[in-house]
């Protein structure tokens, strides 16, 4: 069992960055890749980045590459997002995944079916 508490939401300016973190429990984080997902109001969650459990490989949803940076460490037991140039666009709960496959390729990082752990969310507000 893993437990995936994310943290460092809040309210922003367009143009701003903020950068979010996700604390696991459990001595197994190093085998999970980790991925952040977000939900904006009225709309399906949607995949935004992942990253291997090495941290070798990263996967982002075309709206937020180049602007995003997921990163992790391992003995911290923690994944991060680091959010720059936000825009109201951006405004969404950002929840943090744990997935047991092997996620090796874009299809596969934004597959929700693939994770297995859930947090509860972190709600981001970017205002124009």
């Amino acid at each position: 069992q893993v437990q995936l508490v994310e943290s460092g939401g809040g309210l922003v300016q367009a143009g701003d960055s903020l950068r979010l973190s996700c604390a696991a429990s459990g001595r197994t984080f190093s085998t999970y890749a980790m991925g952040w997902f977000r939900q904006a109001p009225g709309k399906e969650r949607e995949f935004v980045a992942t990253i291997s459990w090495s941290g070798g490989s990263t996967y982002y949803s075309d709206s937020v590459k180049g602007r995003f940076i997921i990163s992790r460490d391992n003995a911290k037991n923690t994944v991060y997002l680091q959010m720059n140039s936000l825009k109201p666009e951006d405004t969404a709960v950002y929840y943090c995944a744990a997935s047991r496959a092997s996620v090796r390729s874009y299809s596969s990082a934004r597959y929700e079916g693939n994770y297995d752990y859930w947090g509860q969310g972190t709600q981001v507000t970017v205002s124009s």
